[in-house]
């Protein structure tokens, strides 16, 4: 089943799936034109999602915050339940910092969150699902009002749970947090022009030195580090889903010879971009 609130005017789109045999997004492919958030819940047993191409497990009774350029598929969509957004429905960036789409659940993580659910958890999301689901099928002005609001709620409950679960608050408190998820954000809108932790650093009034303190404190990863990565996410993204070329791959990520980008390529993967596109098995999608 997919429900869907779509408003003209404002391009603001809101969809529920769930119980769909079928059930992906390919970014750099059919799903280009939408910039959608997902929220995705596996209800079902322990399964595979597939995230740009890299295979992880997601646990039976977890949710999963899939950002709007992630390619992706599941083992078992029909188990999934899944609340998509764009930021002209939600995530506008002076929501509150924790509950918007610039907050903890999307960018305060280098890494994947899966949060879990206990029998309580559920409990809460399945009330709220169903609500979910009524105000779907209602048809009057204030429509896009109430989802937004039950949005939100979705929102926080899973940002209460991903802090409990991932998160030292004595160790990394939350003016520390802020700093972790500001920087994330400013690396997601400035990594294809931006490869330098100065830039960011004077972005966020922190020294360099500051940002590494902060983020050997929650996740061991280098302020550098957290650029190259996204990076080479970006780069394997293109060379998989897209027939660009490398060189014209390398000047779309900031480089400005075709050779440094092919040297750090293969520094951060150990191989080629060459050499990486023909050894991935996925058909190009993107033209």
């Amino acid at each position: 089943m997919i429900q869907q609130f779509h408003q003209l005017q404002t391009k603001a789109l809101f969809r529920l799936i769930y119980d769909e045999s079928v059930f992906d997004r390919v970014f750099y492919g059919k799903d280009r034109r939408e910039r959608l958030l997902t929220i995705a819940w596996n209800r079902g047993v322990a399964q595979r999602v597939t995230i740009d191409g890299v295979d992880c497990e997601f646990p039976a009774n977890t949710i999963l915050c899939l950002m709007v350029n992630e390619t992706f598929n599941f083992e078992d969509p029909a188990a999934i339940v899944a609340w998509q957004f764009n930021r002209e429905f939600y995530c506008i960036v002076n929501h509150d910092k924790e509950v918007s789409c610039v907050g903890f659940l999307f960018y305060g993580s280098a890494q994947k969150m899966f949060i879990h659910l206990s029998d309580q958890d559920q409990e809460k999301i399945v009330a709220l699902l169903q609500v979910f689901v009524d105000e779907l099928e209602m048809r009057d002005h204030i429509q896009g009002e109430m989802l937004q609001v039950m949005l939100k709620r979705l929102i926080i409950i899973v940002t209460r749970l991903a802090r409990e679960q991932y998160i030292n608050e004595d160790e990394l408190p939350a003016e520390k947090l802020d700093i972790v998820r500001h920087y994330n954000f400013l690396v997601e809108q400035n990594f294809r022009k931006q490869h330098q932790v100065k830039f960011y650093a004077e972005q966020l009034n922190k020294s360099p030195k500051t940002l590494s303190n902060v983020f050997a404190l929650y996740n061991h990863k280098s302020p550098l580090a957290i650029i190259q990565e996204r990076i080479v996410q970006e780069a394997k993204r293109l060379l998989i889903y897209t027939d660009k070329p490398a060189k014209e791959i390398g000047y779309y990520l900031g480089f400005e010879e075709a050779g440094h980008f092919g040297k750090f390529f293969k520094k951060q993967t150990g191989v080629s971009p060459s050499e990486f596109k023909n050894t991935t098995a996925e058909p190009v999608v993107g033209k």
